[in-house]
């Protein structure tokens, strides 16, 4: 290979790094990574920026101001204790009191975002449609897809807003549903899902 010929060389590998170079650079901003260090271990979730920009931001805002610090995992829903026969398995967390740091956001709906209630999906709790804020979340353990846009676990139709999944620590997930149900609620439909003593989140924090 003759001295130019090596220079074109080098000039073409160097065109085919640099895209390659400012991707690691840069990062993906479609999605970004979340570790949630709790008292029965970590979860890291993949958050969909991207797919589900409302709720994924307004989850990052929690996170990245240390509101999820010291909050927990404080309900367990198993098919026996879904009192909907629907044999929801889920657990729901975010802060241990009933205020709301945020104000309510945009319910994006699974026919909108195309993302759907499988096993590790990520979701703003609500009541009504735009009534939820990433303060109550949960986790959903194997398919639920009754929580869907469509489904039949609300009379409306309209779901619950998925906007991450996890990648790492489904084992800890379980662990958690498995916990102590003894709580008592005031809510018939929770009755049997509080946890005895909630699971806490130690530390909530971008990867």
């Amino acid at each position: 290979m003759t001295k130019m010929n090596r220079k074109i060389s080098t000039l073409i590998l160097s065109l085919f790094a640099l895209p390659a170079l400012l991707l690691v650079g840069c990062g993906d901003d479609r999605i970004s990574h979340v570790i949630l260090e709790t008292s029965h271990g970590n979860i890291e979730i993949a958050i969909y920026n991207e797919k589900a920009p409302i709720s994924a931001a307004d989850f990052l805002y929690y996170v990245d101001n240390g509101l999820y610090d010291g909050e927990g995992f404080y309900r367990a829903v198993r098919p026996q204790t879904d009192p909907r026969g629907l044999n929801m398995e889920i657990i729901q967390g975010g802060l241990l009191g009933m205020e709301t740091v945020t104000a309510t956001i945009e319910h994006e709906t699974t026919q909108v975002t195309g993302l759907s209630h499988t096993d590790g999906a990520i979701s703003i709790a609500r009541d009504e449609p735009g009534t939820g804020s990433a303060a109550y979340f949960f986790i959903s353990i194997g398919d639920n897809t009754e929580l869907d846009f469509g489904g039949e676990r609300n009379p409306d139709g309209q779901g619950y807003a998925v906007f991450g999944k996890v990648i790492k620590g489904m084992d800890v997930v379980r662990a958690i549903q498995m916990s102590d149900t003894g709580a008592i609620s005031d809510d018939a439909i929770t009755q049997g899902q509080m946890l005895t003593k909630p699971v806490i989140i130690v530390k909530a924090k971008r990867k």
